[in-house]
């Protein structure tokens, strides 16, 4: 016996199915982004009968193309804020709302078991940032709930990892103003902080701050625990020995141990990470490479013309 959908509906499920589907796309189709991806908004003013035009907090600007590759891309802005939003002017109060945390919906769900957030929220329990301001420090003081992305766990570079791990540390100790909003005063530069470190430019570039200003933990893919600034790593034997502290951190990411162990040429080539107990001088490298490259050429030629000659 068959059975057949109405032409209707079968019209209305492709319809949902794609505005599903381009759900940030459009953000003019969005009744949260048609404002907040907007520089300005528009809005009906009922006292004075008027259209008024004002401008978007920045604070408040979504960035779409970021939203749609962040790890919560196929939520909706209500799954996490009020629904009282939808409504415009917003209520004032709804500010004072405390938000979802990420323990709300990750805490005690095995799916996510794997990435231990219980464990996570322990580590930041202890770490200087909770000590100092309490409940206020919250997940979203790091991690961004629209972009976040597990770069992490997902990328094969480590520039490309640090440089994703730093800037959420730089987002705040490298900007006064929001520094100062945390913290209630301010800090010098990264930089005058960290005069004592030599080759800054390329420690900040290849390591990422979480390598000396945490306490290493095994079973944690990154540590939170972030520590006072007084217990921080200053011993450069700490990181390039043989028993690099590194290997325990950084170099803990499956995808990256296994290009470490690359022997190959294309593996070789494609390597631009920090190297464990080492400095990289890039020059050194070029050249070993040519002279290595044109051994090998020389042995095959060499070899072509001997079976070349054994043959005549």
């Amino acid at each position: 016996m068959k059975y057949f959908i109405p032409l209707q509906i079968l019209m209305l499920l492709t319809i949902t199915l794609k505005s599903f589907g381009q759900f940030y796309d459009d953000p003019t189709s969005h009744d949260c982004l048609k404002c907040h991806s907007q520089q300005t908004y528009s809005f009906h003013n009922d006292m004075m009968d008027t259209e008024e035009k004002r401008l978007m907090n920045p604070y408040l600007i979504i960035d779409t193309l970021r939203l749609r590759t962040g790890v919560h891309q196929n939520f909706d802005c209500t799954d996490c804020h009020s629904f009282d939003y939808t409504t415009y002017p917003h209520a004032a109060t709804l500010k004072l709302e405390p938000m979802m945390t990420c323990l709300d919906c990750h805490g005690g769900d095995e799916s996510f078991a794997k990435y231990e957030f219980e464990k996570i929220d322990e580590e930041v329990n202890k770490s200087i940032h909770r000590q100092g301001f309490g409940d206020n420090f919250t997940c979203s003081k790091c991690h961004d709930q629209h972009y976040y992305s597990t770069t992490a766990r997902t990328s094969s570079s480590i520039v490309e990892i640090v440089e994703n791990s730093n800037d959420m540390c730089l987002s705040c100790h490298n900007d006064m103003k929001r520094f100062s909003l945390v913290s209630g005063d301010l800090k010098s530069a990264v930089v005058d902080i960290h005069d004592w470190l030599p080759n800054q430019e390329l420690h900040f570039k290849h390591v990422r701050c979480i390598e000396c200003h945490t306490a290493v933990e095994d079973d944690l893919m990154v540590s939170h625990n972030i520590l006072a600034k007084e217990d921080a790593v200053r011993r450069c034997a700490e990181c390039h020995s043989a028993n690099s502290l590194l290997k325990a951190s950084l170099y803990k990411y499956q995808n990256l141990q296994e290009r470490a162990e690359d022997g190959s040429a294309l593996g070789v080539l494609s390597n631009e990470n920090y190297v464990i107990g080492s400095h990289q001088i890039p020059i050194l490298r070029t050249i070993s490479l040519i002279i290595f490259f044109a051994a090998m050429a020389g042995i095959i030629i060499h070899v072509i013309f001997r079976i070349i000659i054994k043959k005549k």
